[in-house]
């Protein structure tokens, strides 16, 4: 029973998550995070719009906590707002935008729209991206495309700092997958060397030490 009432429980948490998502509209929310506290839900909205989810005199705020208060049943559920500064690193936000993209002008100009989003992520600062677009592009058949740059971590505990997201676009021809990994400038790399002055030095130290060590022994070979 305790299993079933967990599932439930994740069941709606999804359900209000992908309702909030569509109430605000596609590309315009992020994450959606929800807090249980003594006094009530709080609820989470990461978006690079604010202004958009609040409305005039956050009239648009209200309605959304009147929603959710009727059709989830929260007795006092308190929407706070989480503003994206960056939205050029923000994986979901660059997904959702591509997928409305593909949406708006079609399938064929699919390089167009992945190219840009591409150029967009790298000359904000990004250490690297991977766009992946699967479905009919441009033929009839079913294809995948890939379209990368930079560095990307895909395996070992380093890769666990690249945002990695999907969303998905519907098209005349039919579903297209959209994925995005983004590797961001501030991610802590475990393997990554920096290699400054003083390692340069160190180095420089070491192998006229290593050169000096194996003129000696070709000096004592020849004596010999």
């Amino acid at each position: 029973m305790e299993e079933r009432n967990i599932v439930k429980f994740k069941k709606e948490e999804f359900s209000m998550r992908e309702k909030i998502k569509e109430e605000i509209g596609k590309g315009k929310v992020s994450r959606v995070k929800i807090e249980y506290a003594p006094i009530g839900e709080r609820i989470i909205i990461s978006t690079s719009k604010p202004g958009l989810i609040i409305g005039r005199g956050g009239e648009r705020i209200e309605q959304l906590t009147d929603m959710i208060r009727k059709k989830f049943k929260l007795e006092n559920p308190h929407i706070e707002i989480d503003e994206i500064k960056n939205p050029e690193f923000d994986a979901q936000l660059i997904a959702d935008e591509l997928a409305l993209g593909l949406e708006r002008f079609g399938p064929l100009k699919f390089k167009v729209l992945a190219y840009k989003a591409l150029q967009r992520i790298m000359k904000a600062g990004a250490l690297g991206a991977e766009l992946r677009l699967t479905g009919k592009l441009p033929s009839a058949r079913s294809k995948s495309w890939r379209f990368a740059q930079g560095y990307l971590k895909k395996t070992g505990d380093t890769a666990n700092a690249v945002d990695r997201v999907q969303s998905i676009a519907h098209t005349k021809p039919g579903v297209v997958g959209v994925k995005i990994s983004i590797l961001h400038p501030d991610a802590v790399l475990k393997d990554r060397i920096k290699i400054n002055d003083r390692m340069l030095e160190k180095l420089r130290s070491n192998a006229s030490k290593e050169m000096k060590e194996e003129s000696k022994i070709k000096k004592g070979s020849k004596k010999k």
